[in-house]
């Protein structure tokens, strides 16, 4: 059990959290929600200890250990990976490291041999005889091969590490699990290992993510973040967003009763308070009067951008053809022989641990890289209108965000620019920020404004729910589904998958999978896993055609 009690934290003149009190318990995974800059991450920190809140305490149960998923991608570079993982248990880690030590001695003395039985005991005790297989476990469900497991954390890509740091969160059955959005840079597959890991794990929990379907999936509770007070709801996301919003209801329509009770008492005693017949009765509906409080129903802090996307002109039938594009990257052939055709109603998620063809593949399509060989030829009437993961780039300028859309706008008018921005929660003077200072976030919601000015009828989306906050991935959702253009995206979101994509690609050594299905269908098909097979045993390329077929 973990604890919060009178939990207060000021920032100058600003609380952040005010007086909270919530008890976490064992066998719960709680999901801690609330808009940007409420203080999630924060509050995470005043439960592990990195921060001190500035009044109450946090309560832990004695003897219970505490693991959290670490933040800091290069604290481990000079570790192997094996080694990282098991320091997610330090007090067994320590042990190892002195049994080393000892064992190590050449004048191996009696007291040497008294400690080291001692710890020997502890380590039998703690399950350390299994430590490096149910670590090599963690790590091969999470998707780091085997072969990567004695190497150093400095020579594995961030996304590797950061499945690395997951996994030394998980290691040794902590009592209480604090994990700070770890769906962040995993594939899919990842994200479906940890959920069955979460649904499975019997203590307790409390993580913070982005990811609706994943907060549906794994928590027993949600704990609201909303003007500096907690509140906690039995449920997952979905059954909060319900309780909530009929929470404000009733309380809306209680009030309006109220209200009308307060009309109907104030009537009577302006009509007879000065009749002396009624007196009495004007001053008992006075008195009844006085006990009427209304709720006071502040509305959430949260803010919903409004996404719509509107082609400019309605798109032909011929829309994209794609024939045998390969394109090999640093001796590796990410896309082997690709054929498809796009039709013009086609919502296509491409999805799979291979991001990296995926980001090739659009990059392709969208005139930023020449494929080796094959071709891809747009229909006359398609206007395309690209996200690409990484807009490092196109954000190095001084320029402000105004400055930024105006080449886009097919009005060069600064009014006009403003209301897509507006959109997007661009308000007043922040119009006026340079881009090459906006946090992720900020720079993903310029983006979006920018394809909707464009007004294109063809999206390429590389992952464009990274760096949102939960309002803003459920206004994009919005957006999407309601699109009626064609829209050629990937995204670790499972549920933005699920309600916008009729058909699924993707892309196995190479080689590509295609499925007119939802999301969810495909995971289940025996078809996928089929070709899955055929695929990774590196299947000729007539093969291939003829299975798509």
């Amino acid at each position: 059990m973990i604890q919060a009690s009178n939990v207060t934290l000021r920032l100058g003149k600003r609380a952040l959290f005010e007086d909270v009190n919530i008890k976490f318990t064992e066998g719960n995974c709680y999901g801690l929600i609330g808009a940007n800059g409420a203080g999630k991450s924060t509050f995470l920190k005043i439960l592990n200890g990195q921060i001190e809140p500035s009044k109450g305490e946090i309560i832990i149960t004695p003897g219970q250990r505490l693991s959290f998923l670490q933040q800091d991608h290069f604290k481990y570079d000079a570790y192997d990976v094996l080694e990282t993982v098991i320091m997610g248990n330090k007090r067994l880690y320590d042990i190892m490291k002195e049994k080393e030590v000892i064992y190590a001695k050449e004048d191996f003395t009696e007291e040497d041999g008294l400690r080291a039985s001692e710890l020997e005991g502890e380590f039998a005790a703690m399950d350390g005889w299994e430590a490096e297989s149910n670590a090599a476990s963690l790590l091969n469900g999470l998707g780091i091969e085997t072969d990567l497991h004695y190497k150093k954390m400095a020579e594995l890509t961030g996304s590797q590490k950061v499945k690395v740091l997951l996994a030394q969160a998980l290691f040794g059955n902590p009592d209480i699990l604090l994990l700070d959005e770890p769906t962040n840079h995993l594939d899919l597959e990842a994200i479906r290992w940890l959920e069955e890991f979460l649904i499975n794990f019997e203590n307790t929990v409390i993580v913070v993510s982005h990811d609706r379907y994943f907060l549906n999936k794994v928590c027993t509770h949600i704990a609201d973040i909303d003007y500096a007070k907690i509140q906690l709801y039995s449920g997952n996301y979905d059954f909060w967003y319900e309780s909530s919003q009929l929470m404000v209801k009733q309380m809306k329509e209680a009030n309006k009763k109220k209200e009308e009770k307060i009309k109907e008492l104030q009537e009577f005693i302006q009509r007879f308070s000065a009749n002396a017949s009624k007196s009495k009765q004007a001053t008992s509906r006075k008195k009844a009067l006085e006990k009427i409080e209304l709720d006071d129903i502040r509305p959430s802090s949260r803010k919903y951008p409004y996404i719509d996307f509107r082609p400019s002109r309605e798109i032909g039938n011929e829309v994209l053809t794609v024939e045998n594009l390969t394109k090999t990257i640093d001796g590796v052939k990410v896309l082997d022989g690709i054929s498809f055709i796009v039709g013009r109603e086609d919502k296509i998620a491409f999805v799979g641990p291979n991001t990296m063809a995926t980001t090739v593949l659009f990059k392709i399509l969208s005139g930023e890289m020449e494929p080796d060989s094959g071709s891809y030829k747009w229909g006359i009437t398609t206007n395309v209108s690209y996200f690409p993961k990484d807009n490092t780039q196109l954000f190095a300028g001084e320029e402000t965000i105004v400055d930024f859309l105006m080449p886009f706008s097919p009005e060069k008018d600064v009014t006009y620019v403003r209301g897509f921005m507006g959109r997007m929660l661009f308000a007043g003077e922040e119009g006026s920020k340079k881009v090459n200072v906006l946090s992720g976030g900020e720079r993903v919601r310029v983006m979006l404004s920018k394809m909707m000015i464009m007004g294109a009828n063809v999206l390429i989306m590389d992952e464009p729910t990274n760096h949102l906050d939960m309002e803003s991935i459920t206004a994009l959702n919005n957006g999407m589904i309601k699109f009626p253009g064609v829209a050629l995206f990937t995204s670790p979101d499972h549920q933005f998958i699920q309600t916008t994509a009729n058909r699924i690609m993707e892309i196995v050594n190479g080689h590509l999978i295609d499925k007119i299905s939802t999301y969810d269908e495909y995971l289940d098909s025996d078809e996928m896993a089929r070709k899955r097979q055929v695929y990774e045993v590196d299947t000729t390329e007539d093969e291939v055609s003829e299975d798509e077929e």
